[in-house]
């Protein structure tokens, strides 16, 4: 029972020790010591990462793999495959030419079925062609797309046939023109995403998506075209196969823990895929491909197959960080103490 009183002069009769003192720790190492040895300093740990019954924070796409990634890879084997037929054309390589053209028609077809089957109804393709939105890469991909298609169908068609010569050379040029969108305009489209993978890789994803192209459609020159009109594509896969393995690196290094799909699981070990077969297959295009028709195709084969698992890689890696709430909640907290760090000048 206290004994103390309150008086005008304070607390009179109070027993020794009863005191609160301000900042000192309660407990066997309850705090950290201050420097000089003046009392304690209660400490409060860095709170720890979790999410709401540890359920994602992002509702992961709804994307198969069969649709998205199979649109992914074909469309930049399409439009990659009508710039390197633009230029056999003009360089004397009239069945190299032919090849890429049919090879681009066929690709663009079948990405654009993969799309519409993603769409659910094929109304659904006609109706983004309504609006044309600078802002939107759907919106503007899908003009894109309606513009390419004819023109390399009349590509294809028009050197198959032989007729109509000069129209068929404008449709050549017309598709190569659109080509490089065609291959790139995807990496856009999903960097806009808020999946993490996708969304953080904004700056080295269309490089990934133009050497991947390119090694794709170098790929297939290799595999339809004869050696004798293959020199500059086997030139052109070794230029995309190290821009597609180099541009990826990179990113995986900037994005610190948010590259780890690209390291980890199916995506990780389809990137790594990739990066086997797009190297084997530009190394043996360059030292063998001129020289034996067995070489180049199978060089020819791997670049395709290297292309394919980057874009496979990439959309697996990019599901997977969506699922994961930790890629979406680190890199927003790193960003927000950056943030207050910076205004408090580093202090």
């Amino acid at each position: 029972m206290s004994t103390s009183d309150v008086t005008k002069g304070g607390i009179e009769g109070q027993r020794a020790g009863r005191d609160a003192l301000i900042g000192q720790g309660t407990g066997k190492g309850g705090g950290r010591r201050r420097r000089g040895g003046r009392g304690e300093r209660a400490m409060v740990p860095e709170a720890e990462f979790t999410s709401y019954y540890g359920r994602p924070v992002l509702n992961a796409p709804v994307w198969e793999a069969s649709d998205v990634a199979a649109y992914l890879f074909l469309g930049g084997l399409a439009g990659a495959g009508s710039v390197l037929a633009a230029g056999a054309e003009l360089t004397g390589r009239p069945v190299a030419a032919r090849a890429l053209k049919i090879s681009s028609l066929a690709a663009v077809a079948g990405s654009a079925a993969a799309l519409i089957h993603d769409l659910g109804r094929p109304a659904r393709f006609f109706n983004m062609l309504r609006v044309m939105k600078p802002t939107s890469p759907m919106s503007m991909g899908s003009w894109v797309l309606a513009a390419y298609g004819p023109a390399t169908g009349a590509a294809a068609v028009l050197d198959a046939t032989g007729l109509f010569k000069p129209l068929g050379r404008a449709a050549t040029v017309g598709a190569a023109a659109l080509g490089p969108v065609v291959a790139t305009y995807t990496a856009v489209l999903i960097a806009d995403t808020a999946v993490p993978a996708w969304h953080e890789g904004y700056r080295e994803m269309p490089l990934v998506f133009v050497g991947s192209a390119t090694a794709a459609a170098s790929g297939m020159a290799l595999l339809a075209a004869p050696v004798a009109e293959t020199a500059p594509m086997r030139s052109a896969a070794v230029l995309g196969a190290g821009l597609d393995v180099a541009a990826a690196k990179l990113m995986e290094r900037r994005l610190g823990m948010v590259a780890e799909p690209y390291r980890q699981g199916k995506g990780g070990g389809l990137m790594r895929a990739a990066r086997i077969l797009s190297v084997a297959g530009a190394a043996g295009g360059a030292l063998l491909g001129g020289r034996s028709r067995i070489a180049a195709a199978l060089s020819g084969a791997a670049l395709l197959a290297g292309s394919a698992c980057t874009r496979f890689g990439v959309f697996y890696a990019g599901m997977q960080s969506a699922e994961d709430p930790k890629y979406t909640v680190v890199p927003q907290r790193e960003r927000a103490n950056a943030r207050d760090t910076a205004k408090t000048g580093g202090g």
